[in-house]
């Protein structure tokens, strides 16, 4: 971390250690006299992340005695699978798993502003926003979903009203700048395909295809399709345009709300993440947050092979750590998210799994009792 000296009131900046983005340490007090979002920058170039990012690295500067005590950030983030490296995703992806622990307890109002906050450090967590709403959809019904996603919103609202009033435009374009474009030096990705493809308008298009397709796919067969019985998610659509509950009775809502298991949060939003980042335009190196913990579980709830497990995270422990990418690291990258992938979309309902524990007891007590014999 390095000091720099910046025009009051931001007479303090922290250099985020081997990071891509330098943050300025902003005063929460005196947030409202920034004019313009857009000046905000460091020595590695401007401020492109949501206004979380800002309040939660505020909060780590003077944790870290105004940036002085290098040790103990570097602690704070060793907590994670950075140690050296300070990048945000860390904190976005704690968020992330905190709002999956929420939702599975039933903290709807908590869970919603988890996300959310996670959601204003980095843009990433949008990826699991299909999923979020899903959730939401099934655990509280139509206008409870609504009200919680109308919450997430509000919290971004919140926490950005310092710069909206000032300069929404400069805000919005640089907090969620959707039309970055990425270099090819960083992917880690889609190293095996030519600089010129991968810079391609054809290749972006195809990926967001991909992405839609494949969501629509595990949206329609599995995750509201489990959790409704079999009830055809695209049925309900006519309802829904008319912002009307496709559940007919307040019982046909509560039983499938009761079917809302911590493994179907789980799962949906885990399952969610993966899918988005298997058709990213782009993943840099620190993405590795959101997957790496996402990764065994996904092939465990597939069918519990431990040898499977273990093959395909060595795999791809071994890609994400090879700098800088080369073709076959990056091939691994994508075989494995793509394995992931199919290996969720095929993994059984969750009565199936508990049937199997109940035949494997069954079969391990006869076993026991013709030994006792």
């Amino acid at each position: 971390m390095a000091d720099r000296t910046l025009p009051w009131p931001i007479q303090d900046a922290i250099d985020i250690m081997a990071g891509r983005h330098t943050l300025s340490k902003y005063i929460p007090p005196v947030l409202w006299l920034f004019d313009d979002y857009t000046k905000m920058a460091g020595g590695t170039g401007p401020l492109v992340y949501p206004a979380a990012h800002v309040y939660t690295f505020t909060g780590l500067y003077y944790l870290t005695d105004r940036g002085k005590n290098i040790l103990l950030a570097q602690q704070l983030f060793a907590v994670f699978i950075f140690v050296l490296r300070c990048f945000n995703d860390c904190f976005a992806a704690f968020f992330l798993w905190l709002s999956i622990f929420c939702f599975q307890r039933r903290m709807w109002t908590l869970g919603a502003v988890a996300y959310a906050w996670g959601l204003g450090i980095k843009m990433s967590l949008l990826l699991v926003l299909p999923a979020v709403a899903v959730v939401l959809f099934l655990g509280r019904g139509l206008r409870g979903s609504l009200r919680l996603l109308w919450l997430v919103l509000q919290v971004q609202v919140a926490m950005a009203v310092p710069f909206l009033t000032t300069n929404a435009g400069g805000y919005l374009g640089r907090a969620f700048e959707l039309s970055r474009q990425f270099k090819y030096e960083w992917t880690v990705n889609w190293r095996m395909l030519p600089e010129d493809v991968f810079l391609s308008r054809e290749l972006a298009v195809a990926l967001l295809a991909g992405h839609v397709g494949v969501l629509l796919l595990f949206i329609g067969n599995r995750w509201v399709a489990r959790a409704t019985a079999g009830r055809s998610p695209w049925a309900m659509i006519p309802d829904l345009l008319r912002l009307r509950s496709p559940f007919r009775t307040r019982r046909e809502e509560e039983d499938v709300a009761g079917r809302v298991t911590p493994d179907l949060v789980m799962s949906t939003m885990l399952t969610a993440n993966v899918v988005g980042l298997l058709f990213a335009r782009s993943l840099h190196y620190q993405f590795y947050a959101y997957l790496s913990w996402a990764t065994p579980y996904l092939i465990w709830r597939a069918g519990r092979a431990g040898a499977g497990v273990w093959a395909v995270w060595i795999l791809q422990e071994y890609a994400w750590n090879v700098f800088p990418s080369t073709d076959l690291s990056s091939a691994i990258v994508v075989a494995s998210l793509l394995f992931t992938v199919c290996a969720a979309y095929l993994a059984p309902a969750e009565e199936e799994m508990h049937a199997d524990d109940g035949d494997e007891q069954q079969l391990s007590a006869a076993t026991e009792s013709s030994k006792t014999r």
